[in-house]
């Protein structure tokens, strides 16, 4: 999610005829906010698999850790593809926010040191994590982190409902 932004496309055809296309710093801004995300990865039989964590927005990318022992980060070994989700559980109020992408290891020291200063930052002293080797933590407490590179994002307004696509340029 770098560079002049993404190619903002509004849906008429699943939105209110009053609503407009949600302007990218708005839905940005709910995925920098969220105390809460969902994320769902493919079990190595196809079954999906989802769960709620805490992640941060650095450098214009959502990024979330896992155990390594975690199902999640099983999945994520034989694929990358994944779905997170973030809004509100209201009907009439609020911003839902999607991103498909993948999910790519973070490994440099200097990029886990400040994506360990940013989860404190946003969540607190609770969850300061120490920068191990490619990880968050060491032995068994060891934690991969991961960036969320956005294919296609979605905002789901809903007063009125509305729905955006965010289409990303790929490097």
């Amino acid at each position: 999610m770098t560079g002049d932004g993404p190619v903002t496309e509004f849906d008429g055809r699943f939105s209110d005829p009053s609503a407009r296309a949600t302007p990218w710093p708005e839905a940005r801004r709910v995925l920098r906010d969220a105390e809460l995300y969902w994320l769902a990865t493919v079990r190595r039989d196809g079954r999906p698999h989802v769960t709620p964590l805490i992640g941060v927005l650095r450098e214009d990318a959502v990024h979330f850790c896992t155990g390594l022992r975690e199902q999640k980060a099983r999945n994520l070994d034989h694929s990358r593809q994944v779905t997170l989700t973030t809004g509100s559980n209201a009907w009439a109020k609020g911003l839902d926010v999607v991103v498909e992408g993948a999910a790519v290891r973070v490994t440099d020291r200097p990029s886990l040191r400040r994506l360990a200063d940013a989860y404190v930052d946003k969540y607190g002293e609770t969850w300061r994590f120490e920068v191990g080797d490619g990880v968050f933590g060491a032995g068994e407490d060891a934690a991969a982190v991961f960036r969320v590179e956005p294919s296609a994002v979605f905002a789901f307004a809903k007063d009125p409902h509305g729905q955006t696509r965010y289409r990303f340029a790929r490097n």
